[in-house]
Formats: structure tokens, sequence, C-alpha cells
């Protein structure tokens, strides 16, 4: 079972998450991280649902939900993560700031989905932070608490033992950042395939702030998209792209960036390093072959994004994550999907 270096899953061995159910949790922040570490026989995880106390707790829409384990739990966990919940701005109660205070001082991985973050806020654990929250929220919370700044625009940010995420499903794209995190892209697609969800968008990708929704008749620039995931080992230029999408140059980049919250170039070059972590992980070919395959031209090139983007080389990279005996060849499909 996965044994953790740092944050980093390296080898197999149990690795305990526990969920922090709080009075009025939102039912889907609480189903998002409990469907996504369940236990599997790909992932180490081992989920406990916890509270000030077990036993029932009030949703915020009115029915109850059992946990099994009071905060003793949290002193176990290597995870912890606690979900939105209604009247955030309520005093939380002393038990579960001491709590969570004594977890982040032992090194625990502590994040928040939605206006969870008004827990790790009230426990003294965001001061000094850039954080993120529901963007109907945001405001609120910059408020009560002066030490943090809050930014509207992205879906989750990482500061290390610390993540928190944007409202509701944005919840989805930070726990399967942290799958991605332990146990590589691979694992993190399959669960998302499993979900029916985008397996990676990007942590600064524009949340949905109070923008009308387009009509079902509007256009869209999902088709280009995909279209460009399969075809990410091409010259996909700017004008490429807005050739397959039949609009100007100047159209598609205002469009992309209003669907996505980032340029297309941003986006293609998030795609290939998710494409090549996917080869690295699941094939034998060598560097400069998957540098081809994903698009990003050379070796050299290969090594520079990917270090810009993760931190480590992509060799390294393939010794933390990949298979044991990795086929030949992989294929493309779906690698490193992004909406």
């Amino acid at each position: 079972m996965p044994k953790r270096c740092g944050h980093n899953i390296k080898v197999m061995e149990p690795h305990r998450v526990a969920v922090l159910v709080l009075p009025g949790v939102l039912p889907l922040d609480l189903g998002i991280p409990t469907q996504i570490f369940s236990q599997r026989p790909s992932t180490p995880y081992e989920l406990t649902v916890c509270g000030a106390a077990s036993g029932s707790i009030i949703t915020s829409t009115g029915f109850t939900v059992g946990v099994t384990a009071g905060l003793p739990a949290l002193a176990e966990a290597d995870t912890i993560i606690v979900p939105g919940y209604a009247e955030c701005q309520r005093p939380l109660a002393p038990e579960v700031i001491s709590a969570l205070r004594q977890a982040f001082d032992r090194g625990t991985r502590i994040a928040s989905i939605c206006t969870g973050a008004f827990a790790l806020a009230a426990a003294g654990l965001l001061d000094g932070r850039t954080v993120t929250t529901h963007w109907a929220s945001a405001d609120d919370l910059e408020r009560l608490y002066p030490g943090l700044r809050v930014d509207r625009n992205v879906l989750y940010i990482d500061h290390g033992p610390l993540l928190t995420s944007a409202g509701v499903t944005a919840g989805i794209d930070l726990c399967l950042y942290l799958v991605r995190k332990d146990l590589g892209a691979v694992v993190a697609n399959e669960i998302a395939r499993e979900l029916v969800a985008s397996p990676h968008r990007e942590g600064g990708q524009a949340q949905f702030i109070d923008r009308s929704l387009p009509s079902p008749t509007a256009h869209s620039l999902a088709d280009t998209r995909d279209w460009a995931l399969k075809h990410l080992e091409e010259d996909l230029r700017l004008d490429a792209l807005a050739r397959h999408a039949r609009v100007s140059s100047r159209t598609l980049v205002r469009m992309w960036r209003q669907e996505t919250g980032v340029t297309p170039h941003q986006w293609l070059l998030t795609a290939r390093i998710n494409l090549a972590r996917e080869l690295l992980e699941a094939t034998s070919l060598s560097i400069g072959q998957i540098a081809d395959r994903s698009g990003l031209g050379s070796s050299t090139n290969l090594r520079a994004r990917f270090h810009d983007a993760l931190g480590i080389t992509p060799t390294a990279y393939r010794r933390a994550f990949a298979n044991p005996s990795p086929p030949i060849a992989a294929e493309p499909e779906g690698a490193g999907t992004m909406p």
C-alpha cells in the first residue's frame, strides 16, 4: 500500500483519509471526497467519516447522515478533508478548532471544499495565505478573517499541507488533484472516468462567477478542444484551432478564455504535460518518443516544461509512478483530457 514521501505516496501501504462533517454540511460537498477516496483495488485510501462526535448530523437540506467516528479520527489521519457547510460564519466548536490545529502541527495534509475554508480559517490555519472558496462566500471570508486573501478566479489552491477549493463541484477537481499527486495521472483518470468527470482542470481555471449560462444553441469550442486532444502531437497553432472552430483567431482566443479561464496556449501545454504523464506511467517509450507523441517537440523541452509544471524530472516521475511492466505503446485516447 502507498507510503507517503512528503505528501506523495510512493509505495503501497494504507493512507488514511478523514472527512470531517460539520453541522449543516452540504450533501454534494460530502459526497465528493467520500466517493473519490472510497476503497478501490488500485488505491490505498482508508476512508473515515467523522464529526465532533459519532452519531447523526443534519445536512444543509434537512436529512441526517451518520458519522462513525469522533475527532480522535483526525489524529490518525494522513489527509483531512473538510466539506462545505451552511451558516459557515458561525463560531466553530473549540474542540474542532483544537483538533484541526493539532493535526496541522503534526504535518497532516488538510484540504477544504467550498465553505469548508471557513473552518480552516477559524482554526487560524489560513492566516497570511491566498486561498479560495465559493465565489458567493469570498467577501464574507475576507471580512471575517482579514489575515488571508481570497482568489475568486481559481478552482483550487495548493499550499503544500493546506489546500482549498472553490465551490461545490470544484471539490472534484481538488480531490482528483490529490489522487494525481499521490498515485499519478492514470489512477486519477480511472476514477474520473468512473465519476464521468473531467480528469483534469487546472487549479487556475476560472470559477463560474455570476455569469449567464450560454443558450443551448450558442456556439461552443468543446468540439475543437476534443479534436485538439486527439491531435496533440501536431503543430496546433492558433490559426489551425480557429479553422477547426470556424471562427477568427481573435474570436477563438476570446471564447477559449471565456470557456476555460486560460489561453489556448496554456490549455494545450497542460494537456500535453498530462499526456506525457500518462505515457511515462503506462508505457516504456523513451523521453524523446514521449516528447514527440505529446507534442512537446524535444526531450529538452519536455524536461523543462515538466519541471516547471510539476517540480520533478520526467525520469523521476516515471520512477515514482510507472507500472512495473508497462506496455510498449499507449493509446492516447482520453489522455490528459480537460474541459
